[in-house]
């Protein structure tokens, strides 16, 4: 017998977190993924501090069409889903930098599956 989740393709993947009425499962692996992934600019987040860490300002920098609002609640939700640390350095002004953490360095992969399964235009390998 296989682990549960090894070896499994499809929609028996998904078998894994539907209970008996097929609501989402909040405690779903997907779903947590999923949840620590959600809201436009939170990929390209990540892939600005996977180049290193980065304070707010460089952040908004890099992403001079994300509004300061949506950059502090991207990072927040980050956070809280243990993707990125936030690191303040005491002196004046004070210094906060942001960091992947082991957890969301372990994302990397998971967008770059996101981003090969995106720029396959229309499933041309099959299926």
């Amino acid at each position: 017998m296989t682990h549960q989740t090894v070896g499994h393709t499809g929609a028996g993947l998904l078998d894994l977190c539907s209970g008996p009425d097929v609501r989402p499962d909040p405690s779903c692996p997907v779903e947590i993924t999923l949840a620590a992934l959600r809201g436009r600019w939170t990929a390209l987040v990540i892939g600005e501090i996977a180049r290193g860490p980065r304070s707010f300002t460089a952040l908004a920098q890099a992403l001079p069409a994300l509004s300061d609002k949506v950059l502090a609640d991207r990072l927040a939700q980050l956070a809280e889903a243990g993707v990125v640390v936030r690191r303040r350095t005491p002196s004046w002004p004070p210094r906060v930098t942001y960091t992947l953490t082991d957890r969301g360095r372990a994302l990397l992969p998971v967008l770059r599956a996101m981003w090969d399964w995106g720029a396959d235009p229309a499933g041309s390998r099959g299926g």
